[in-house]
Order: structure tokens, then sequence, then C-alpha cells
């Protein structure tokens, strides 16, 4: 969180709209991919220059540019000057740590959101911004980074599976919106096995580790919830917001997306409470094992009070102390401290002490 506001604060002083790239440069080169297609015919292939996709005049066929990389800003404004784009749009596109939000001008529809990976390697949470242009027959979507969940968006395209091949570019929109809620899901599924690990852990044997892991999972949590509350506001928005970019029919779909997001949200707050409400049982656990331990210490000290008393009198070097020279008196005064620490032990295990 304080290396992004760091990054924010290049931009102080600045005119708005300048466009100057806020987040971690992920990828050197700018990969652009064009897919154009209908019901009968597909077409995909990587372009070297933004300028080659222009303009999309083939009102039959639906056209998903794919732009990896939008740390390059003259790849951004060529996009913008082409599309009539505001300024402050193209700026929203390279600020990675854009809230989620959906904003409809007119002849095309801004949407900002946010993508989750699970980072085996180093088994973090990563978020990857998404940004979608939606226009009449075409979408552009931005991040930064090679790699997404819409391969099998692709896949249904290619091979003509589903729905997508045969309705327009309001439908692709649904559905990349539709494969980035359903990762959700994929995600939360790996923090759920993660917590069950960890409440096992915190029952049995407690370490300062498990309390990393606490703190790992309560910054996921708060990343997560960052970006899956400003869904309902888009989606919803999309419903209500009439523009004729997005058919009736497709309105079912949306509400779809709205529903799994719903779910997403609820198991979100779920995991926040737990998370939360392991802290509380860690701290209870540490200070449960270290009451034992003073519990071990005190009985311990406990009965070595008398036997030390006994053997601090029969310590005293007085001449003419009682059985000094008496020939059982050492194995005597053994005797006696072995009878005290018994009677002591037995009385404590009936006080359930023990």
């Amino acid at each position: 969180m304080l290396r992004l506001i760091k990054r924010r604060s290049k931009k102080a002083g600045l005119p708005p709209g300048t466009l100057v790239h806020i987040g971690e440069k992920k990828t050197e080169k700018v990969e652009i991919t064009e897919i154009n297609y209908n019901e009968e015919q597909y077409q995909e292939k990587e372009v070297t220059r933004i300028e080659e996709c222009f303009p999309f005049k083939d009102k039959s066929t639906v056209t998903w540019i794919n732009i990896n990389g939008i740390h390059q800003g003259g790849v951004i404004e060529e996009i913008g000057k082409h599309l009539g784009l505001h300024p402050l749009l193209l700026e929203d596109i390279m600020n990675t740590d854009q809230r989620p939000k959906m904003e409809d001008v007119g002849s095309y529809i801004f949407i900002v959101l946010k993508m989750l990976y699970h980072n085996e390697e180093e088994n973090e949470l990563e978020i990857e911004q998404v940004s979608l242009i939606l226009g009449t027959n075409f979408i552009i979507s931005f991040q930064e980074k090679k790699g997404d969940v819409f391969e099998t968006i692709r896949v249904r395209i290619r091979t003509r599976k589903g729905r997508v091949r045969t309705q327009g570019a309001d439908y692709l929109a649904y559905a990349l919106m539709d494969a980035i809620v359903d990762n959700y899901f994929v995600i939360l599924e790996k923090i759920g096995g993660k917590i069950e690990d960890i409440e096992e852990k915190l029952v049995s044997d407690p370490t300062p580790e498990t309390l990393q892991t606490i703190h790992n999972l309560k910054r996921d949590m708060m990343f997560l919830r960052r970006s899956v509350w400003p869904l309902r506001e888009i989606i919803s928005g999309l419903e209500r917001t009439g523009s004729p970019l997005f058919e009736k029919s497709t309105g079912i779909y949306l509400r779809d997306v709205y529903d799994h997001t719903i779910q997403v949200i609820d198991t979100v707050e779920t995991f926040r409470d737990m998370v939360t409400g392991m802290l509380d049982i860690y701290l209870s656990s540490i200070s449960n094992k270290m009451n034992e331990v003073m519990k071990v210490l005190t009985i311990i000290a406990t009965i070595f009070i008398p036997l030390t008393f006994i053997a601090g009198i029969y310590g005293m070097n007085f001449k003419y102390m009682p059985e000094l020279e008496w020939h059982w008196g050492y194995f005597a005064a053994l005797f006696i401290m072995v009878i005290v620490g018994a009677i002591m032990l037995v009385y404590f295990r009936r006080k359930k002490w023990l």
C-alpha cells in the first residue's frame, strides 16, 4: 500500500490528464493481439503497431484488441486520439491503482476491473488491473502483465463453443467480466484451504510463523475486498445504464454475474471475520500455553519449598543439633523429603491442579 502511495506522488503538481504510468512495469515490450470474429469467420493475429487495428469498419464482425503493457504512453495516446477518448480516461488506464469503476460516455463504456492471481512460487496474492473499452462492435482490453484469465474465452471463440460467436461486443464484455469474477472463486478456495490449515495449527501448536501467515491472509482479504466490493456498483450500473451498447438479452447474463459477485462478497466477509478471530485465538492459545508452563513451574517450586526448608535446617553447622551424628540421619532426612513431596503431589492431583 505504501509503495502505491509513493508511486502516486510522481503525479503531484502535473496537469490533469498527464499520461504517467503508476504501478510496477511487468513487461518491457508492448504486445498487441487482435481477434476478429462473427458466427461464420474468425481471425486472430499479433500486430506491432496499434494503427494496424484501426479503424473498425467491418460492422459484421466483433473486434477484440488486447494490449499487454500500458507503461508506454504513446500507445495509449494513439488509441485515445483515434477513438476520441477523454485524457482523464487515458490517465485512469495507466494508473494501475485505480478503483474498479464504470463510466458510460455515450459512444463507448469504460470499465476498470481487478484480476487476481495466486503466485504459487511465493505463495502470495497478486493483483492485475484490467481496463475495458466497449464500443459498438469492438472491445479494447488493457493490462500490464502478459497472461490472464481470458484464455477460456479465446478458446470458446476459436472453437465456436457457447454463444460468444453469435453475440455482439456486449456479450464479449460480459464474458470477460464473468471470467474475472469466476476466478475469484478459485482464489477464495485457496484462501479457504489456508484458513483450515491455520485453524489446526492454532489449536495444536501456534508459532510466530503462524502469526505471520495470519497477517498475510489479512492483507490478502483487504485487497480482495477492495477489488470485489465496487463490482456491485459496476454491474448494477451496467444493468441500469440503458446504453444502446448493451442489448436487453445481455441483461440476464449481467444479473448472473451480479449474483456471483454477491456470493464472492459474502465469502470474503466471512473469511475476514474468521481471520480476525484467528488473531484472538492465537493470543488465547499463546496465553494458555504460557499458563500451562507457569503452572508446571509453580508446582515444582511449591514442592521444593518444604524440601528446601528441611535441607536448610539440616544444613546449619551447629554442634549440638539433634540427630547430627546419628548414623541414619541422612537417610531419614531424604525419606522425609520424599514423603512430603508425595503427599503434596497427591493433594495437587485431588484438587485437579495437575
